[in-house]
């Protein structure tokens, strides 16, 4: 497995903390710093995300209980999804897990040989109907909290800003894949989405008609087929199961 650090390029707010030396649930096959610092729109005391995928051991699979399908741990963030439960995620185009494979390279801290076939695949796991469903529903959502905060309260209209912001970045992930077929995590213009957060924490309304403009493109051809390719991750999760089977030792005579 070849571990990758973070360049120095990348500019998150701080310099993130070293995972700390704690066993991961299986063979981690790819791992990178997510959220916020990929997305630019980190600033001072911003948390760092960590996501990733690994590999249990094939022969926890044939006994009575699976192994965990998800590992999540807190200082450093860091969630890992088994290589199973990622692909479902990721055919079901979920945003977070989505972006993991469409990271700048210099975010990825783990990208084992695995991992590397899985970001050649990316584009299979895509789907018209997956981007339209997974990131106006996340959208949506971020809209709803907006209409339950209180913004005269300081700390609330932090929050609603938070959430107005990840409603712009979701709306222009989705229409960037539709039409182009490539998931933008680095906003090409952070400090517009961060500007946009505060007009729309302040009038909501303004969120509303983001969503019917993204909506309205959404409803156009793209490039996306209707449905995604499910063949290249099952046949990459074989690869998985095969490369991390270890035959049980034979029984005493």
């Amino acid at each position: 497995m070849t571990t990758r650090p973070t360049s120095p390029s990348v500019s998150p707010p701080a310099s993130p903390p070293a995972s700390p030396a704690v066993s991961p649930p299986g063979t981690v096959l790819l791992s990178g710093i997510v959220g916020s610092t990929a997305y630019g729109l980190a600033h001072a005391g911003s948390d760092i995300d960590r996501l990733g995928l690994f590999a249990a051991p094939t022969t926890g699979f044939h006994g009575l209980h699976r192994p965990a399908e998800s590992h999540v741990s807190t200082k450093p963030d860091r969630t890992l999804h088994e290589a199973a439960k990622w692909c479902r995620l990721a055919l079901s185009c979920n945003p977070t897990a989505t972006e993991l494979v469409w990271l700048p390279d210099e975010l990825y801290e783990v990208r084992g040989p695995l991992g590397e076939e899985l970001i050649a695949i990316r584009r299979s796991f895509l789907s018209a109907r997956g981007v339209r469903n997974a990131y106006l529903g996340y959208a949506t959502q971020q809209f709803r909290k907006l209409l339950t905060r209180d913004t005269s309260d300081p700390a609330a209209r932090a929050r609603a800003a938070k959430h107005a912001r990840h409603l712009v970045r979701l709306l222009e992930q989705a229409v960037h894949l539709h039409e182009a077929g490539h998931n933008l995590v680095r906003l090409p213009d952070p400090e517009r989405v961060r500007a946009l957060g505060e007009r729309i924490a302040d009038d909501p309304a303004h969120a509303e008609r983001l969503l019917a403009a993204a909506t309205d493109r959404l409803d156009l051809p793209g490039v996306l087929p209707d449905h995604p390719d499910e063949r290249p991750a099952e046949a990459w999760l074989h690869r998985v199961r095969a490369a991390h089977w270890t035959p049980a030792p034979a029984a005493a005579a």
